[in-house]
């Protein structure tokens, strides 16, 4: 995989993964998108084990995966206790707006996670994640 240094180059990836998402959900609200991409982001990863935690990171692009580290201690793994556990996590980062769905923001971003993984890395990547929210990926 190509990394570049160009600080550019990252923000348009960054952006590009925004507009993927816009798209996705059907949203017109950029910075709205970007908070629900954070927030399942965190959530995902702060219910894997340090290793997969870090392997879904390398799969984002660079601006995009200083964000997702941001705040993260590895010793402080919880695992979703349940799947609304999850999905709250979810939503207090769309600041609980009514008219987000959080089970839609998930799959959503899951899926666009997937889309750029192999098909190995995504059975991965969903048997490291707790089975309470194994449909939430895409199939």
């Amino acid at each position: 995989m190509y990394v570049s240094l160009d600080p550019d180059y990252a923000l348009q990836a960054t952006q590009n993964w925004i507009s993927d998402l816009v798209w996705r959900l059907r949203w017109h609200e950029r910075e709205q998108v970007y908070r629900a991409l954070i927030a399942t982001l965190h959530a995902l990863r702060d219910c894997l084990d340090r290793d997969e935690a870090v392997y879904i990171g390398a799969q984002l692009p660079a601006l995009l995966r200083g964000f997702y580290y941001e705040g993260w201690h590895p010793a402080w793994r919880t695992k979703a206790r349940n799947r609304n556990s999850f999905l709250d996590r979810v939503h207090e980062g769309v600041h609980r707006n009514p008219a987000v769905d959080p089970e839609e923001v998930a799959r959503s971003v899951l899926g666009q996670l997937a889309d750029r993984m192999s098909v190995a890395e995504i059975q991965e990547a969903k048997a490291a994640t707790p089975r309470v929210l194994n449909d939430l990926w895409p199939v």
